[in-house]
């Protein structure tokens, strides 16, 4: 019987949220690798479920990975759980599943909550397009040359962070790109849930000393797309060179070129009869 690696996304606050496929997965499965044991013990103790536990965390990742793909190739299932939301996802499991991957080991996705996609929801800002930038480096120089990276994004970005690190988080983003929208997620799917929509420079000011608490994300709105440059009279005269290659009369071509451009028709049309 062959193995496989199951990606089980578990809840990130209310247990009410972890689906009957998810339990089901954690039951069937050989073993479970798990970021913090006691963390995914206390899951398993609440839906019932006895399995056995295999740390896998960011300090022993790669050893620890050769290891479950050694059992997952002698016919085991191992299911991979993160200690809240969808495993792999700005977390260690990802380096497990590029394992997988480079030995040809199957692997699943079992669909959990995600704090990313929960507060983008939410978030009141654009959904449409939006890019994930995980953790901001605690290095200064990083977190700042991170940040002037994006400067131009606009899409919508979505952070996380935590809550000791907010102030200068808020203040950095305030400083290299301006004022703009931002929504503060905290506490998704628990008790104490709430939504700050608000701007850069409101919640700088609002967070300055502190006082944020739990688990927190930061949805941030776009740049404004940058104003084109406006067309000469040089680019109208060789747009319309292109329509009379297609074929277009010089009279018809300077009149296409004068719509598109809002240069005068007259002057395109001198220049391409001269």
């Amino acid at each position: 019987m062959s193995g496989k690696l199951l990606v089980v996304g578990t809840p990130i606050g209310n247990l009410s949220d972890f689906s009957p496929r998810g339990v089901e997965a954690l039951e069937r499965a050989d073993f479970i690798a798990a970021e913090d044991t006691r963390v995914t013990l206390k899951l398993l103790n609440h839906f019932g479920i006895k399995k056995s536990l295999v740390s896998y965390y960011e300090h022993n990742k790669r050893e620890r990975g050769e290891m479950i793909c050694a059992r997952i190739l002698e016919g085991e299932t191992c299911a991979l759980v993160s200690d809240a939301g969808m495993p792999a996802i700005s977390d260690p499991g990802e380096l497990l599943v590029a394992q997988c991957a480079e030995r040809g080991i199957p692997v699943f996705a079992v669909p959990g909550p995600s704090a990313v996609i929960s507060a983008l929801a939410i978030s009141g800002l654009p959904t449409g397009r939006f890019t994930f930038e995980g953790f901001l480096s605690m290095n200064k120089k990083s977190r700042r040359e991170h940040l002037k990276e994006v400067k131009r994004e606009q899409r919508t970005m979505v952070f996380y962070e935590a809550p000791h690190k907010l102030p200068s988080t808020l203040q950095d983003m305030l400083a290299a790109w301006g004022d703009r929208r931002i929504a503060i997620v905290r506490e998704i799917t628990k008790i104490h849930e709430e939504v700050i929509r608000t701007t850069l420079a409101e919640a700088a000011q609002r967070f300055a000393d502190g006082g944020a608490k739990g688990e927190i994300v930061l949805v941030i709105e776009g740049a404004k797309p940058e104003a084109a440059e406006p067309l000469t009279l040089e680019d109208a005269v060789e747009l319309a060179r292109e329509y009379m290659e297609q074929g277009m009369s010089a009279s018809e071509a300077a009149k296409q070129a004068a719509q598109e451009t809002g240069c005068k028709k007259g002057e395109i049309y001198r220049s391409v009869t001269c």
